[in-house]
């Protein structure tokens, strides 16, 4: 929980409330329903859920915003960036229905007002949103293709409607096609771990 105080010390205590209990919460489920690697779940706090923060870091939601997360697992980056945007709506989608009864337990479990979740396939999500994000390991344009139904024409954020990937590694070819509407931060001008020094937050207009 130290590290999320260290990146973020504007949370109320509700926040700071909802974010330690992440810990626990996630540690019971996955004991039962592997979500996260057994490996990684001692990383949870940096991996994971810090790792989801980092899209808060560029980008400010307005109240009222509606984001959809595809492929949520067991919750990322969907659950801390609702506990972060009280405000905004999300929208956790996933296939896998054990995961989404994870995602689904650790939502009510903290109190989350502002969160939704469906089990399907991102083909068969039929509402608009104003954003998509991800953790990403199917390619930009792959997804771009897939969400575009998806992402609404009316506009309430500075950052146009899109996409909005957490994304590892060299980027350049992923980019070739999307470059004229798309935009990187690299995640280690924020936070000063090793494990964020490939990791960036991309952002494509849809």
């Amino acid at each position: 929980m130290s590290i999320i105080e260290k990146y973020f010390r504007e949370l109320t205590e509700e926040q700071q409330r909802q974010f330690d209990a992440l810990g626990d919460l996630y540690e019971d489920w996955n004991s039962k329903i592997n979500v996260i690697s057994r490996k990684d779940i001692s990383n949870l706090y940096e991996h994971h859920i810090l790792h989801s923060l980092g899209i808060a870091k560029v980008v400010k939601f307005k109240s009222g915003t509606r984001v959809m997360d595809l492929g949520t697992g067991g919750g990322f980056p969907g659950i801390p960036l609702a506990i972060f945007f009280p405000e905004v709506q999300f929208h956790l989608v996933d296939s896998i229905g054990k995961k989404i009864r994870v995602a689904t337990e650790v939502a009510q479990s903290v109190g989350l007002k502002n969160v939704t979740l469906a089990h399907k396939r991102v083909e068969e999500e039929k509402e608009k949103f104003d954003f998509v994000v991800c953790r990403a390991v199917m390619p930009l344009e792959d997804l771009v293709r897939l969400v575009r139904k998806n992402v609404s024409k009316t506009q309430q954020n500075a950052l146009p409607n899109g996409l909005i990937c957490l994304k590892g590694g060299e980027l350049e070819r992923e980019l070739v096609h999307l470059k004229n509407r798309s935009i990187f931060w690299d995640l280690s001008d924020y936070f000063e771990e090793t494990y964020f020094e490939t990791k960036k937050v991309v952002f494509t207009a849809i």
